[in-house]
């Protein structure tokens, strides 16, 4: 799988934060405040994936963001989780008095730190969500911690050529991930991690996991309702019910996302990324991308 947004890129852009440093390629802190702000058409129109992991901290201001073609909003004294290779676009900023702290760690380097990437699986989702809360209420004493690790993330970039500069960010890195699981588990009441989700909303919740792994190959209803043991009809008929979009529509979306990518950042071919999307040739893949986009794949990369 490429890469359409890294580390790389995300450093080219540091001019647009009040406080911004790097490790590399391992992780990248940025601080965005209002005495930083800019305009708003500077966001790509599309939605852009990371591959790492990323953790946004709000202490002031609104972000509106969409993750994984769900939109969600980032207010004071919250925090906003994300797993690897999500989709990212800032739909709106309120600027006033905004103060978010962001953090944004490569795939590889958590596979450095090696940390199981599935430990996140272990936050409990509110049972009124069925697709999964990413954004958690903290307090602010819990704020100031989190921002106190932040800190010495940021102020271990300013000696990233000591031979320890790595090894401290592992630690901290690992350590600020289980303090972070801590918070949110004491956070959400005991009644909702107790009470057992629906069957409706764990099948939703569970396509949506199995999107996110195989829309690179499976885009088939049918490949997801066997592997939920359940009719297509009846996938489709729940999907549609709870998310207000077909099955269909939501893997297309997801294809989408990425080829759009694909074809922006990763230096790809048509060809190279129809076989990447599990294209059986190039001209299917033109067919299947100017039905949804109303563009060919040759003309989306031309007008980006």
């Amino acid at each position: 799988m490429g890469k359409p947004l890294d580390l790389t890129k995300l450093a080219l852009m540091q001019n647009f934060f009040t406080e911004f440093s790097t490790l590399g390629d391992d992780y990248v802190f940025t601080r965005m405040t209002e005495s930083g702000r800019t305009d708003d058409n500077f966001f790509d129109s599309d939605p852009v994936r990371f591959d790492g992991m990323a953790w946004l901290l709000c202490f002031g201001g609104k972000l509106e963001i969409e993750v994984n073609l769900n939109t969600t909003v980032l207010r004071p004294n919250s925090i906003l989780v994300t797993r690897p290779d999500s989709f990212y676009k800032i739909k709106s900023i309120d600027w006033n008095g905004l103060d978010c702290y962001m953090l944004f760690i490569s795939r590889d380097f958590i596979r450095d730190i090696n940390f199981d990437l599935n430990i996140l699986g272990s936050i409990p989702r509110p049972v009124s969500n069925s697709e999964g809360k990413i954004v958690h209420d903290i307090s602010l004493d819990d704020g100031k911690l989190l921002k106190e690790y932040y800190a010495i993330l940021h102020h271990n970039t300013r000696d990233s050529d000591n031979t320890y500069s790595k090894s401290i960010a592992r630690c901290v890195i690992a350590a600020l991930t289980y303090q972070l699981i801590q918070i949110i588990t004491r956070s959400i009441p005991a009644e909702s991690k107790e009470r057992p989700r629906s069957r409706r909303a764990a099948y939703v919740n569970d396509f949506i996991e199995l999107v996110h792994e195989y829309y690179h190959r499976e885009r088939s209803v049918a490949f997801y309702a066997d592997k939920l043991f359940i009719s297509p009809k009846y996938l489709s008929l729940i999907i549609k019910e709870s998310l207000g979009r077909s099955a269909a529509e939501i893997i297309d979306d997801y294809v989408i996302l990425e080829a759009k990518n694909l074809l922006r950042f990763s230096g790809k071919n048509i060809q190279q990324v129809s076989y990447e999307l599990n294209f059986p040739n190039q001209s299917s893949f033109g067919k299947y991308f100017k039905h949804l986009v109303g563009l060919s794949p040759s003309e989306y990369q031309r007008s980006n």
